[in-house]
């Protein structure tokens, strides 16, 4: 959706809240933290204020409830969907997180966008145009919350089949944390920084555990291992690039650092 938070009616939200609080008072603070005035700052430095008692949309961006009531919201469409019995009609089954999803439609997608559209509207909400596009999955591929979706060559023998990866913007965005962790003026011991880093790693790992993941996790291993050892050639004033000092086995033995490599729910992580 286009600018979700922002544009979330507050009359039909508190509807949606009113069904299952009934406690005056809640109901009470959850308008006023509607209306609680919001400042924010642009990139330039300059600030601008936002909601307020004459909003009429939005829910505050960082609030702690906002996430809540955003899901209460979005969960309107998703409950008409089954009521109405969108999955028989559009041979479609529909995959949601937050206020991002997907209709899996055999055949019918342009039906189900044109009702989904149209569903919107109606709850005062607009479809991101940018980002709404219907795709054939066995012939492209499409991006959902940090994975790849469509066809996969397995290059060995050649065959394809319909698979899920790590996105490209997921792996370059890890790549990015792990430079923002391994900063050359970075003063703490490297026991902290190590734990930090690992914390890192592990998590990435475990959410990017799933569908065919080698060729990420060798993209980010390799990422990994390079920013580690220009940092510790850095801390130690290494006359060198350091390729013998710190070699891979040494980073992700002695040194500690976590070795990406994909966390099934069965494995155990030390």
């Amino acid at each position: 959706m286009t600018r979700y938070f922002d544009t979330i009616p507050h009359s039909e939200l508190m509807k949606c809240v009113a069904r299952r609080i009934v406690d005056k008072n809640a109901l009470h603070l959850i308008k006023l933290w509607l209306k609680s005035p919001v400042e924010e700052k642009d990139g330039s430095g300059k600030r601008r204020m936002s909601g307020g008692k004459k909003s009429t949309r939005g829910v505050p961006q960082g609030g702690v409830i906002s996430p809540l009531l955003a899901n209460l919201y979005i969960n309107r469409f998703l409950k008409y969907w089954r009521e109405t019995d969108r999955r028989r009609a559009y041979w479609a089954r529909i995959v949601s997180f937050a206020d991002d999803f997907v209709i899996l439609s055999n055949g019918r997608a342009e039906e189900a966008l044109e009702w989904t559209r149209s569903v919107m509207e109606r709850m005062g909400l607009e479809l991101n145009e940018e980002k709404t596009v219907i795709r054939n999955a066995r012939k492209e591929q499409f991006d959902f919350l940090g994975y790849t979706f469509g066809m996969v060559w397995f290059k060995k023998d050649g065959s394809r089949y319909l698979g899920a990866s790590p996105s490209k913007k997921s792996i370059a965005r890890v790549k990015k944390k792990v430079q923002k962790q391994l900063r050359p003026g970075e003063k703490r011991p490297w026991p902290e920084i190590c734990k930090r880093l690992n914390a890192l790693l592990r998590g990435w790992s475990a959410y990017f555990s799933h569908g065919t993941t080698q060729p990420a996790f060798r993209v980010v291993e390799r990422s990994v291992y390079e920013r580690v050892r220009l940092f510790l050639v850095h801390r130690h004033k290494v006359r060198s690039r350091g390729i013998a000092r710190f070699p891979s086995e040494r980073v992700f033995g002695e040194m500690g650092v976590f070795l990406p490599r994909p966390i099934r729910a069965n494995r155990c992580v030390p």
